[in-house]
């Protein structure tokens, strides 16, 4: 194996990597099976190729494909190789566990939101002036206040005498 494709595979490996953690997992995955069909495959190098392409194929929705690669990574020559195939296959072959809706949250596409820049404008207008300026005070009208439900004030208050009244009967009776 000459040293351009190896520098060419370390590259591929590099973008294939940094794709992935920026959740480009397709990409990733392109990016790493080039690489992986330009090292030797017994190797360290070659063994931590497979272990993020295997990563990448589960996170690309290709779980049996990821199965399988840790099937035959679990062979590997290296021992970190090896013991990292095998439990990533223990995790994915794992039973999807039922979890109620309401424990989930959904995490809404942003990319429609990117195609919208030129037309959300946040505009802030700021002048020397309005700096020095103490904040106006808020009043609020009392006569719209809710006081029906501060009943848990009172019965508070209640409680904390009646606390004390023991107290107080306590000190004098020891």
């Amino acid at each position: 194996m000459d040293q351009g494709s190896i520098e060419l595979a370390r590259s591929l490996y590099q973008r294939g990597v940094v794709a992935f953690e920026n959740g480009k997992y397709r990409e990733a995955v392109e990016s790493l099976e080039r690489a992986n069909s330009l090292v030797a495959r017994n190797t360290r190098f070659g063994g931590e190729v497979q272990i993020w392409l295997a990563t990448a194929y589960e996170a690309a929705g290709r779980n049996q494909d990821a199965v399988d690669l840790c099937e035959q990574l679990k062979r590997h020559p290296d021992i970190d190789t090896s013991t990292q195939a095998k439990r990533l296959q223990y995790i994915w072959k794992a039973p999807k566990l039922n979890r109620p809706k309401e424990w989930l949250t959904e995490i809404p596409d942003m990319g429609a939101v990117s195609s919208n820049n030129d037309k959300t404008k946040f505009v802030t207008n700021v002048s020397s002036n309005t700096a020095s300026k103490a904040p106006e005070k808020e009043y609020v009208d009392l006569n719209q206040v809710n006081t029906k439900d501060n009943r848990f004030i009172w019965v508070a208050l209640i409680g904390v005498a009646i606390t004390l009244s023991y107290l107080v009967w306590l000190n004098f009776n020891a």
